[in-house]
């Protein structure tokens, strides 16, 4: 299939842009000691990040969403993330570098993420990223997978969504883009879990690494 150039790149946050997963780690550890509890390994963290605050809760105290310890350990959690958003969190490498320079050219690009915005402006501002657009999970009524948000997006940049790629690190970045009419990119450096293949998701290009990432947004690049 022939893939075309974007006129605008659209990232999701979380493990596709930006490595939070030290922070997420850390606030979840902190969550357990609360409990008493012994730190979790990082990789057994980092493989849930991208489901967000409640999944890191069950993971960290086995509590399942819809009680309300679930609710409080949920918000501490939270919390404990947003005393300590960007400490050690940082873009994807050689992201930075492609970024640094599409940025510099006034090229177009933004971020969809379901990140509430509380969350997300914090570290955009601690990373000097100023995305074109940014619609974050509480901007409109509905989030990834729906694709109002990448519509938003694109409409904010003044481009189709059809000229769009969407880049993302989980099946609902891929169901979020087709829907939406845009170029669907899988990453598998991102936050996935070890019984989770993204080369199955419905993409329409896939990449191992950030590297095959970065080679192929240059290989695209319209002049």
């Amino acid at each position: 299939m022939l893939i075309p150039s974007p006129q605008a790149i659209l990232f999701d946050l979380d493990g596709t842009l930006v490595d939070t997963a030290p922070d997420l780690a850390a606030a979840t550890n902190a969550l357990r000691a609360h409990h008493g509890l012994a730190a979790l390994p990082f990789q057994e963290i980092r493989g849930q990040v991208s489901n967000g605050g409640s999944a890191l809760v069950t993971l960290a105290l086995g509590l399942e969403s819809g009680s309300d310890e679930h609710d409080e350990a949920r918000q501490f959690l939270l919390d404990a993330y947003e005393q300590a958003v960007a400490v050690h969190s940082k873009l994807f490498e050689p992201l930075n570098e492609w970024l640094t320079q599409w940025h510099s050219e006034e090229r177009l690009w933004g971020i969809v993420t379901n990140k509430p915005r509380r969350y997300t402006l914090p570290l955009l501002e601690a990373l000097a990223l100023t995305p074109g657009a940014l619609l974050c999970a509480d901007d409109l009524s509905v989030k990834k997978p729906a694709p109002e948000p990448l519509w938003e997006a694109a409409k904010r940049l003044g481009v189709s969504p059809e000229a769009c790629w969407y880049i993302g690190d989980h099946v609902r970045d891929m169901q979020a883009a087709k829907a939406a009419g845009m170029t669907a990119v899988a990453v598998g450096y991102g936050y996935i879990s070890e019984e989770d293949d993204y080369q199955s998701w419905p993409a329409d290009l896939w990449f191992t690494t950030c590297d095959e990432l970065v080679a192929a947004l240059h290989d695209h690049r319209t002049d």
